[in-house]
Formats: C-alpha cells, structure tokens, sequence
C-alpha cells in the first residue's frame, strides 16, 4: 500500500470517529455501547429545524377550562405556541364540556392552518377530573384514531391513566414513513415514587398492544427530573429528550420531558428542549404564569423510519413491580 492510500485511509478513519463523537456518545461500563447525543436546548424551538423532520412537543396548560378559554391574549400565545410543532400532547385540559377546546383549535387555525385534536375521555379519581387532548398538523402528521385509546388500569395504580394515539409522518413514501405511539402522561404530584413504579409496565403493554409499533413515546408531566424516572428510566436506552433543565416557568423544578428507547426510535435526530416561550414572547413573569407554570418540551424525529438495528441494544422487559 502507498504512502498516499495510507494517508487517506487514515484521513477517513479520522473523519469516521469525527462523525461518532460529534453525534454519539459512549454509555455503559459493563455493556459499552453508542447512544445518540441529546442536544437540549431552550428560547426558539423552530431554531436550526432540518428538513425532513417532525417535532413532537408536550405541554401542560395548568387548569385548562373555561376561564383560560376566556382570555384572548392567553388564546393567542398557546396558539403560537402550539403552530411552532407538528404534534402537541396536552395535559390538565379541566372541562366538562368540549368548547374550551374547540376554541383553542380554532385560535391555532386562526391563520389558515390545518390543525386537528384528539381527546381522551376525562380521567381521575376526583370529581377535579382532567382530560388529555392531542393537537396535530394535519399537514405533516397523519392519525389513525381507531388505535387511540386510554391505557387499561383494573387496580387503580395511576391516578389518571394515560392516553394513547398512533400517527404517521408525512413527508415520505407511506411504506418508509415514521410511525409512533404517543402515550400522554400526568403524574399524580402526591405519588411520584409510587406512578413511577408502574410506568415500565404502561411502556410494553403500549408497545405490545397488537399494533406491532416499537416506536411508544412516552411525553408529559413526570413530576420527577430526568434522574429519577424510575424502573422507566432504568430500562436499557430509554433516552429523555430534556436533561438537567428546568421545565416549569419559574425554571427551578424539572417536571416534563419526552421520553423514547433507542435504538427501537433512532428517528430521534438528537435535538430536543424546552420552549422558554416567557423569553420567547418577551412575558414577565405574571403574564407568563397566567398561560402556564409549565414550559413545553419537545423533540425532533426524522420522517423516515430508522434502522433499529444499527446500534442494537437489548430491549429490556418490564418489570414486575407494583405499588
């Protein structure tokens, strides 16, 4: 081999490990193996958006009902929070009558867009019940609502159960589209420790619900940082797209994120954050507070399904703990 064929498979073995660090990074002591990097981020959520891709956001509205409904400045800053994704999870949607949400829809299309909502039924233990909505752009992101569902709870172990909804992304040919379960959360705050125990279960019995999708995101208000997600977070993979960053609007506390396994999602383009939208929309802090104590989170996926086998791992299975 010549000098110069060595120097330039050295030059490509360079660039090769260039490319692994600057997307990957190294995990595990035991069982070493490559994860995508997360690159959280807060302030413009539509920064460096890449082509080709979707963003999946979840945002909890604090007592969403007819009182928020009637305040057209707090109307207006959901709704462009909202344009600024293609899919937004909705948690504390606080109504016994749909308008609220009607209106919300329409304030979203307000400027031609092509918006839509799912909802699940109203759920809790209280009469203080709350209801999980989906909003979407029918544009770039397409529902299959006979496989929207609320996630069976016979013994009670979650306050209120989560909610689940497949959608496809538009973009590329049906047959190599990214597809994915979207599981909304709301963990009850006066049992963090005894919800988180059974969120691995929610996890598999999503993904094995007979649809045959490895894609289950899993988004919310975890009321727990990225740390502390449980027998969740101890599953090998699982990946939150929010990491060491406050969610709430005060920004002390880590409440919400995103939450994936990889390699099954290696759509995950490793772009993920929070949307400071006080900063954003230049709120003081009262006028924030009056839209929500949380900021949404997000993370961007390709639109093309992955391979999962790329970087293979193994897929752990649930445990068997309850609470």
């Amino acid at each position: 081999m010549g000098r110069p064929t060595v120097l330039l498979s050295l030059a490509l073995v360079a660039a090769a490990g260039w490319f692994v660090l600057q997307h990957y990074e190294v995990r595990g002591l035991r069982q070493v193996r490559l994860a995508r990097k997360t690159v959280t981020s807060s302030g413009d959520s539509s920064a460096a958006r890449t082509e080709g891709t979707v963003r999946v956001a979840s945002f909890n509205l604090d007592a969403f009902g007819p009182s928020k409904a009637d305040k057209p400045e707090v109307m207006e800053i959901l709704a462009r929070i909202i344009r600024r994704f293609d899919v937004v999870a909705l948690q504390e949607v606080r109504s016994n009558k749909p308008e609220p949400l009607v209106r919300l829809l329409e304030h979203v299309n307000a400027e031609g867009g092509r918006y839509d909502m799912v909802a699940g039924p109203r759920v809790g233990r209280t009469a203080d019940k709350e209801q999980y909505a989906i909003v979407f752009d029918g544009a770039t992101i397409e529902i299959d609502r006979s496989a929207s569902y609320t996630v069976d709870d016979p013994d009670d172990l979650l306050h209120r159960p989560p909610f689940v909804a497949w959608f496809r992304a538009r973009g590329a040919p049906a047959d190599r589209a990214f597809t994915f379960s979207l599981v909304v959360i709301h963990i009850d705050p006066e049992d963090v420790e005894g919800e988180m125990r059974v969120l691995d279960n929610v996890f598999f019995k999503v993904r094995d619900d007979g649809r045959g999708e490895d894609d289950v995101v899993m988004l919310g208000s975890f009321h727990a940082d990225d740390q502390h997600l449980g027998d969740l977070g101890r599953l090998p993979g699982i990946t939150p797209a929010v990491s060491e960053t406050p969610t709430n609007t005060l920004q002390n506390r880590q409440y919400d994120n995103v939450v994936f396994q990889i390699p099954a999602t290696s759509e995950y383009t490793g772009r993920g954050g929070v949307f400071d939208f006080m900063r954003e929309f230049n709120l003081t802090i009262d006028q924030a507070l009056v839209v929500s104590d949380h900021a949404p989170v997000w993370a961007e996926f390709s639109v093309e399904e992955g391979d999962a086998n790329v970087l293979a791992v193994s897929q752990g299975e649930p445990s068997t703990t309850h609470r």
